[in-house]
């Protein structure tokens, strides 16, 4: 039996046949609350199940283009308007759903739902109707021109969902390479290899173990003791280490993170500008990213990275200065300083350790900090959905068109957790006229005048464009580092 299988898979290899290796074992310190991305908003359900179990219509790739995924083709009409897709044939979902036309436009007529909950659901307020036109054939009528409309779709939030899964929260069902096995909550998520997948060659492991490691020194000793075969969002510590260790590596890349100083302007004396401008004055970003992130960050100015050719570097508007942040809060009354409390997601180490650099910085000029440290559900339920704050760090997936990064700025979303009691007429105009220019070279203009808004406001204090840092033992291969949040695992291989 043993001579047989060797020569069955000396066999495969002759003929070209993928050989499938073994499980893949991933470290992550987040766990997400749920599993569907179309009803809720938390970046690690995209991160962990966008590319890898849910699938777009579009993909983005790791340069940052636009890509055919179960759309096999598109086109746009003249007038802007109108969007035509080609799906691929003989796609079926993993609970053998088959996906045509008219299950694209049920997906997203559920996106389009305010019953359904859809994070994003505003930003398909666009569409005025889709048109099953056949089988493999769906068309999408705009009411205005959408020059993010493709990348939009290339998003975790717009992934397709067949139309009888009623509970992908606990029970994710899509069309990727991965499908759903078990999620034991506080321990693992498991996906194992899609037998069905319409590449076959994809994915190269049977299976993907995620296990959740909220520690950074747990998560090191499960590598180095062979336990996983890698950890994504290592701390620039380990990173350092593995980079020097025998047997181990670091694949690490700028990834359109944005990681910002969130300010409650809906609360004073958060709402007075010279607080806020003196609050910019007091962070110093590249230090931050020198001792919290051992030069594994890009300082940036406002709501946009390097990786959006959109971006305007604006560090240099409220450079590193605490007399000046002293004089500002003595002309706004506050000369014998003030009290705020940053909270911070416990499970983020790297937010939490800014956090705490932050908050020396703003002690040294008067400014005193509680530090409030919170488990992930209460973030997510007392800081993001009720605005309940002062101040809190975290990171916002870029989203590759300032159309849809800045969008939260604007009048569609005036309660979202960090521009609440704050907004500009001159901006909302602005990023109206900015979602529908075809012109580059105006829209160009357009972006540049809102970002210099939002740092002149100091709507948010912007921090860095967070590096990805991923760890990994030797023998695996093709992992990638993408400028959208989402972790493709597709085509790793396991030795």
């Amino acid at each position: 039996m043993r001579r047989y299988l060797v020569f069955v898979c000396a066999l495969v290899v002759l003929l070209g046949m993928p050989v499938m290796a073994g499980e893949l074992r991933v470290a992550v310190a987040t766990e997400p609350p749920g599993l569907d991305p179309t009803t809720n908003a938390a970046a690690v359900i995209r991160q962990l199940l966008h590319h890898n179990l849910y699938e777009g219509l579009v993909q983005v790739d790791e340069e940052g283009k636009l890509r055919p995924q179960l759309a096999e083709s598109w086109q746009l009409s003249d007038d802007g308007l109108v969007y035509t897709f080609v799906l691929r044939e003989g796609v079926s979902f993993h609970d053998g759903t088959l996906l045509d036309a008219a299950v694209v436009a049920q997906s997203f007529h559920r996106a389009m739902d305010p019953d359904t909950g859809h994070p994003r659901r505003e930003e398909y307020e666009v569409i005025e109707r889709i048109d099953v036109v056949g089988e493999r054939t769906v068309e999408f009528h705009l009411y205005e021109p959408q020059t993010a409309f493709l990348t939009l779709l290339a998003l975790g939030a717009s992934v397709i969902v067949p139309p009888e899964a009623d509970d992908l929260a606990r029970h994710p069902v899509g069309t990727g390479p991965f499908e759903f096995v078990e999620w034991r909550p506080a321990n693992r998520l498991v996906l194992a290899r899609n037998p069905s997948y319409y590449f076959p060659d994809q994915p190269k492991v049977d299976q993907v173990t995620f296990r959740f490691v909220r520690d950074p020194a747990a998560q090191r000793r499960a590598l180095m003791a062979g336990e996983v075969d890698l950890v994504i969002e290592i701390t620039p510590e380990i990173a350092v280490e593995l980079g020097q260790r025998p047997g181990f590596s670091v694949v690490s890349a700028p990834s359109n993170l944005v990681q910002v100083l969130s300010i409650n302007n809906a609360r004073g004396p958060l709402d007075e500008l010279e607080v806020r401008k003196a609050i910019a004055h007091a962070v110093n970003r590249e230090l931050i990213i020198e001792r919290v992130f051992f030069g594994y960050g890009t300082p940036i100015g406002s709501h946009l990275t390097p990786a959006i050719p959109y971006y305007v570097d604006l560090t240099g508007m409220h450079e590193y200065d605490p007399q000046t942040s002293r004089e500002l809060l003595a002309q706004a009354g506050h000369g014998d300083g003030l009290t705020l409390t940053l909270s911070l997601p416990s499970n983020y180490a790297q937010h939490v350790r800014t956090g705490e650099v932050i908050a020396a910085q703003l002690e040294e000029v008067g400014i005193r900090v509680r530090i409030e440290l919170v488990d992930w559900a209460t973030w997510l339920e007392r800081m993001f959905s009720q605005g309940d704050y002062d101040l809190t760090v975290i990171a916002h997936p870029g989203r590759l068109d300032p159309a849809l990064m800045l969008g939260v700025y604007g009048p569609d979303r005036p309660d979202y957790y960090f521009r609440r009691g704050w907004q500009s007429e001159e901006l909302n105009d602005l990023l109206e006229e900015g979602a529908v220019e075809l012109d580059r070279g105006r829209r160009q203009e357009i972006y540049a005048r809102v970002q210099e808004i939002l740092a002149e406001e100091v709507v948010n204090v912007y921090l860095q464009d967070m590096h990805a840092m991923i760890g990994l033992r030797e023998g695996i291969e093709g992992v990638s580092v993408y400028p959208i949040y989402a972790l493709d695992l597709s085509r790793v291989s396991v030795e």
